[in-house]
């Protein structure tokens, strides 16, 4: 058992405390606290006014690295769509072997909306032009 070699290793009073300074860290996240206010309050009148500073001073520091980890797990469960395009370009221009280039794009859905709503207005603007 991982926590059996730990105490072997390590005396209780350090445990409890990294164990302490995690739920620490983990509050201050969950909650979104970025002042170094918010943080100091979270610690009892009577801990040692130096360590304190110092703890917030750390865990505002890391706090970028935090926020920056969770913002990308965020977007990523933001849902959008990846469009490939497959482009040949004009025979004419290109001699015999048209070259072809794919394009990918990331499209949010309010993107991949309004393009496909502008792709249905230029399709019945040419329906248009073609039935005359």
């Amino acid at each position: 058992d991982s926590g059996l070699q730990c105490r072997a290793l390590f005396p209780l009073p350090f445990l409890q405390l990294v164990s302490a300074l995690h739920n620490l860290t983990r509050h201050v996240v969950y909650h979104g606290l970025t002042s170094a206010e918010d943080i100091l309050a979270l610690f009892p009148e009577n801990f040692h006014q130096n360590l304190k500073n110092l703890l917030t001073k750390i865990i505002l520091e890391n706090m970028v690295d935090i926020k920056m980890s969770s913002d990308s797990i965020s977007r990523m469960a933001v849902p959008s769509c990846l469009l490939q395009l497959k482009i040949q370009e004009d025979a004419a221009l290109c001699g015999n072997s048209p070259v072809v280039s794919a394009l990918t794009m990331e499209l949010s859905k309010e993107t991949l909306d309004t393009m496909l709503e502008g792709l249905g207005r230029i399709r019945d603007q040419l329906s248009a032009v073609a039935n005359k």
